[in-house]
């Protein structure tokens, strides 16, 4: 019974058109149990805007995840995870969901410095929305995976923006995320992280040195856009250096089924949800 009603759902979700998807997924999502901040500017500039969901009745030292979503670098709005937002604060977090500067607007790091300029934001402001006194987790999918693990990885970015990573972030999830993807076979990436071409310094995996927040990395074995050698790599490597690193690969599950299993229906028949809270809870006194 699980498998015809869950099939034809995620079957739908990862065909339609992007756009069209989340939208569909997002009519929906309830609308109670949280309050919902939207566009809040955390930076100048349209792309730099969170919305934020926080759980009704929460206290101002409820936890809060950072969302980043995915789009290659070039596409993609907050708008349209209204889904992630709600399956987070039901489970008791406090959600932000960054815009963040895409191509053709700038290139590689600027995105990774928006995601360290939102939580550095949220840490002097959150307050004034009801949240900003418990941990920070971060959390992405695809392009958002590698913001979260750039920022995790390599403190460099979030201590340019004022924020010290290990005393910060207690623990970040990666679900479907390239982190090891050179050489560039698309002349989009190419320019995306270019000029000139991308070296080491644009990987997440060059950055594990065994001192980085826990990590959950998740993948689908079905995944065609982003190989889930991505995953397995980067885990391996954060294993090797003595960081603290829990791996899920997901039998047959596509890239755009990753993120799908966090929508209102399909969640209740994947166990995502349910690994992804159990590690933020068991890492609630992490850090590096």
């Amino acid at each position: 019974m699980r498998r015809r009603i869950i099939l034809p759902m995620l079957s739908l979700l990862t065909f339609i058109p992007a756009c069209s998807g989340p939208s569909l997924v997002n009519a929906f999502v309830p609308r109670n149990g949280y309050h919902a901040a939207r566009d809040v500017a955390y930076g100048q500039g349209p792309r730099r805007t969170l919305d934020l969901y926080v759980p009704t009745g929460a206290s101002s030292d409820v936890p809060l995840i950072v969302f980043f979503y995915g789009g290659s670098w070039d596409s993609g709005s907050k708008d349209l995870y209204r889904f992630v937002g709600q399956a987070f604060a039901a489970r008791g977090y406090a959600t932000a969901v960054p815009d963040y500067r895409i191509y053709p607007e700038v290139r590689f790091p600027a995105f990774v410095e928006d995601g360290a300029a939102a939580i550095a934001w949220l840490q002097q402001h959150g307050g004034e929305y009801g949240v900003g006194r418990g941990p920070i987790y971060l959390v992405g999918h695809s392009a958002g995976a590698y913001i979260a693990a750039m920022l995790a990885l390599d403190e460099r970015w979030l201590a340019g923006a004022g924020v010290e990573r290990c005393n910060t972030i207690k623990a970040a999830v990666g679900l479907a995320g390239p982190y090891d993807f050179l050489p560039l076979t698309s002349q989009r990436l190419r320019e995306v992280f270019g000029p000139e071409p991308a070296g080491a310094g644009t990987q997440p995996i060059t950055y594990v040195d065994g001192r980085a927040p826990p990590m959950l990395l998740a993948a689908g074995t079905g995944d065609t856009t982003v190989r889930p050698e991505n995953t397995l790599r980067l885990a391996a490597r954060i294993r090797a250096a003595g960081g603290a690193v829990e791996q899920r690969m997901y039998a047959d599950v596509s890239h755009v089924g990753m993120i799908a299993r966090l929508a209102p229906v399909v969640r209740r028949f994947s166990p995502l949800l349910d690994e992804i809270d159990r590690f933020l809870q068991q890492h609630a006194d992490g850090g590096c």
